[in-house]
């Protein structure tokens, strides 16, 4: 029965994919006058859709290409940027036993309450105006010489920052949870044998991480090629650094008139997540059963 239940469930919650599916390979004026569920009576099917999507058209001639290059430079370093400090720090919290670990945690923790969109102005006059406290230049205000404009401003850097910053509570909570259940005596033989920090780091801490490490790289890359709000905020939506979301916003027009394009454009969009998912799947039910991965790698 329960199979049953949730069989129909993936059924029901795929019709509105599968009918954005049909959509992106239905002409123009199919679309403007019919809906999709009539291609079973009326199968008229066209490729162009997703040619214009690739290669450009009226509405934006230099096609989805930019803006997927653009994604993927935002999001694969905005994904490794903050595995790599969260791991660091879940490791520093877990192995050195420093006083006041707790504390910090729940410090580093309690910064997801903040909501996301209050932040936004501040960091983006931060970036564009630097910040000083008094006479005292915290974050300096960096200027090309030449054209005077901001050096972080409407640049790839600028989104890595920030959607690293917004990363690294979730990023540090998750890897401590996994990293505190580690065996505790073989990070102690290790340093018994002689081996530094970094070298534990590397070679014994990081590989025991994996799952949890994969796991957040979903959640992360998922997050980040999603993402609309922060790029048009701190990039805008110029081909020139903005990502896909901001080509399909650009792309839907008034009153649904591209719709045709639209869900052509919104599954070349899915290609690359759906690589990735698949991809780190395997550790992905892992990264939430963290001990009984971890003692079964280490035993």
């Amino acid at each position: 029965m329960a199979a049953v239940v949730v069989t129909a469930i993936a059924v029901f919650w795929t019709v509105p994919t599968f009918g954005l599916l049909v959509t992106s390979f239905r002409p123009r004026w199919e679309v403007q006058y019919s809906g999709w569920w009539t291609i079973f009576q009326d199968p008229v099917v066209t490729l162009e859709n997703y040619r214009v999507v690739l290669t450009g058209g009226d509405v934006l001639p230099d096609g989805v290409s930019p803006y997927l290059f653009n994604s993927l430079a935002i999001a694969v370093p905005a994904t490794v940027f903050p595995i790599i400090l969260g791991a660091m720090v879940a490791y520093s919290m877990t192995a050195m036993r420093f006083r006041g670990a707790t504390a910090l945690l729940v410090t580093i923790v309690a910064l997801q309450i903040i909501p996301l969109q209050m932040t936004l102005l501040p960091l983006l006059e931060l970036f564009n105006s630097g910040w000083s406290l008094g006479p005292i230049p915290i974050v300096p205000h960096l200027v090309d010489p030449q054209t005077g404009r901001s050096l972080l401003a409407g640049r790839y850097i600028t989104l890595w920052i920030v959607h690293t910053m917004f990363a690294l509570p979730l990023c540090i909570f998750l890897m401590y949870n996994f990293g505190s259940r580690l065996s505790r005596e073989v990070i102690d033989a290790a340093q018994i044998d002689g081996a530094s920090h970094f070298l534990i780091f590397r070679r014994l801490y990081l590989p025991l991480m994996s799952p949890a490490l994969a796991t957040f790289a979903i959640f992360q890359f998922l997050w980040v090629w999603n993402d609309l709000l922060i790029a048009i905020t701190f990039v805008g939506s110029s081909p020139r650094v903005a990502p896909i979301t901001a080509y399909l916003a650009s792309l839907k027009g008034g009153f649904g008139q591209n719709e045709h394009l639209l869900t052509a454009a919104a599954f070349v969009g899915m290609l690359i997540p759906l690589v990735i998912f698949f991809t780190l799947q395997r550790y992905y039910a892992r990264g939430f059963l963290p001990g009984a991965y971890v003692r079964d790698r280490s035993t």
